[in-house]
């Protein structure tokens, strides 16, 4: 992973073979925007929410990224990434949803804005996910 932080932007270059999740929650971000993701994945593994749960979806084969956006926050269980991304087939089809995994395959370059005077937290809500509440820090 390569990366490069100017105040409250952060640049990430992951390169082949990196757990997408894992090097995203490395990084350490607390409460920011995951504004943008180009690249390449494999072994995604997207999820739709039916009301209940998520529906798992996987893709082994390698895919272009289109898009990866998401926000960071935390919630009594720690810290929390959700994210949504977009991906292109080598037929040109398109397919996304909820990430809950993906491989990096070749490449991957994503724009974080970490915020500082904003906090993020997720709590539980009655339809079974966790809301986003934002705040300003105190």
């Amino acid at each position: 992973m390569f990366q490069v932080k100017e105040e409250r932007d952060l640049f990430v270059r992951l390169v082949d073979g990196e757990d997408l999740m894992a090097s995203l929650g490395q990084l350490g971000v607390e409460s920011g925007v995951l504004l943008a993701g180009i690249g390449m994945l494999r072994a995604l593994r997207t999820g739709y929410w039916n009301g209940k749960n998520y529906e798992e979806h996987r893709i082994e084969e390698p895919v272009e990224l289109l898009s990866l956006q998401g926000t960071f926050a935390t919630s009594a269980a720690g810290r929390v990434l959700h994210a949504h991304v977009s991906v292109a087939r080598p037929d040109g089809t398109v397919c996304g949803g909820h990430l809950l995994g993906a491989v990096v395959a070749n490449t991957a370059e994503i724009a974080i804005r970490v915020f500082d005077e904003l906090r993020l937290e997720r709590r539980p809500q009655p339809w079974g996910g966790e809301g986003l509440f934002p705040a300003v820090r105190r």
